[in-house]
């Protein structure tokens, strides 16, 4: 039962179409990618938007809703045009080809597996408009508008894609290596994480960072944010599934421990180190539980998934007070040591605790901890390696075309100002 489990879920895992046997569509598995796509949707619009909006300062809160307003418009339409066949189409195991260019194919009675092609499109497509959209809490409340959206859209290009089809794609490489990535923790964590760390570097820090006090104009905005995230993210790994079924079941129970455990353990130490719970570390730390379970969703049972949550909140906490205290580089929203930290751990942990003794659903046969252990590690080093290198390039391309960060004055006057026009609160 465990081997047949294990073979379901490793299927499912490939999040590509063809990987499976052309089959009539299940209606139930249908309805639930539907569900799972609207739910991914809105972790950016409103989830990340209000996470990222109440972070900021009052005079840049309209800039980052704008921000991931405009990314997910934009990215929407890249995937149209070349998007989605670059990641997803048939190609080599670095890059899909053009087979799939402006939706060629993609059609009312496409199937991928036991669902419409379309429902698959558009659900790998709201992975591609948050991934993005995390990496501008590297670098908020001082770059420009225009500058961002160049960059984002080269980065998704150059960046997103290829990784993408590494790791999901039927005939990518790391996928033919048996890497287990069932949700993202190297296409969109590991990713975002080192692109934001790499921005934050070139782009400098803000103003008066670290010297001057720069907290969230709005904690409340933040939690309501990271409480849609949260429901958000049963989408995001439940809905990789890609099937109404067990291994979907499983993936969203580990998934909510992952998240609380993730909490109650960053809790914990801020009230230990500092003599009072934040509300802000209960949910950054949730954010971190969740990013870290996220590869391993799929593949692990519930004792794992505590274990898992449990040390996601505890190293992320040590990464952010590290990054920000002892590095002092102005990671604004803490990105890379929730983000990218947390993705790279998840990765690491899914060799251990997919393994059955640890109540996981069982690695590939033949396959031991250790083997598996080294194949993770090869796929989240060289996604990091590949995106710390490219943004690095991306970063000082686009701002030979266009200045990345505005001005200190117009910086102390507010992007929303400055870059639209427009407040969002009253003066």
């Amino acid at each position: 039962m465990k081997k047949n489990l294990s073979a379901l879920v490793a299927l499912a895992a490939g999040l590509c179409p063809g990987l499976a046997m052309a089959q009539e569509i299940d209606s139930g598995s249908t309805a639930w990618l539907l569900t799972s796509t609207a739910l991914v949707l809105l972790m950016t619009l409103p989830g990340l938007a209000l996470f990222y909006g109440g972070l900021v300062r009052t005079r840049n809160v309209l800039s980052v809703l704008m921000q991931c307003f405009a990314l997910c418009c934009v990215i929407s339409l890249i995937w149209v045009v070349f998007g989605y066949s670059l990641a997803f189409g048939e190609g080599n195991g670095w890059i899909g080809g053009l087979s799939k260019l402006w939706m060629r194919g993609v059609e009312v009675d496409s199937v991928s597996g036991a669902i419409p092609e379309t429902v698959f499109a558009m659900f790998q497509l709201t992975f591609a408009i948050i991934t993005p959209a995390l990496i501008i809490g590297g670098f908020a409340e001082r770059t420009r508008f225009a500058g961002m959206l160049l960059f984002s859209i080269l980065w998704l290009v150059i960046v997103y894609f290829p990784v993408a089809h590494w790791v999901w794609a039927s005939d990518g490489w790391l996928f033919a290596r048996g890497f287990r990535d069932f949700a993202g923790g190297a296409v969109v964590h590991v990713n975002a994480g080192v692109a934001a760390l790499v921005a934050a570097l070139v782009i400098r820090n803000r103003t008066g960072f670290p010297t001057q006090a720069m907290p969230p104009h709005n904690v409340t905005m933040t939690v309501i944010g990271a409480s849609l995230l949260w429901v958000g993210w049963f989408g995001f790994n439940a809905g990789s599934a890609l099937a109404a079924n067990g291994a979907a079941g499983m993936a969203m129970l580990v998934t909510h421990i992952g998240a609380a455990a993730g909490a109650t353990a960053w809790m914990t130490i801020e009230w230990l180190k500092f003599g009072k719970p934040s509300v802000l570390g209960i949910v950054t730390g949730m954010v971190a539980g969740l990013g870290t379970i996220t590869p391993a969703s799929g593949f692990v049972g519930p004792m794992g998934a505590v274990i898992i949550g449990l040390v996601a909140g505890v190293i992320c906490f040590f990464a952010t007070q590290f990054i920000k205290r002892k590095l002092k580089i102005d990671d604004s929203l803490d990105v890379f040591p929730v983000h990218g930290v947390g993705g790279f751990t998840g990765l690491l942990l899914t060799a251990v605790f997919s393994a059955t003794q640890f109540d996981g659903l069982g690695l590939p046969e033949g396959v031991s901890i250790g083997q598996q252990l080294g194949v993770q590690l090869l796929g989240a080093v060289v996604t990091a390696v590949w995106c710390g290198v490219a943004t690095f390039v991306i970063l000082k391309i686009v701002n030979v075309v266009t200045a990345l960060r505005v001005s200190p004055e117009q910086e102390n006057e507010g992007l929303d100002l400055v870059l639209h026009g427009e407040s969002g609160y009253s003066l």
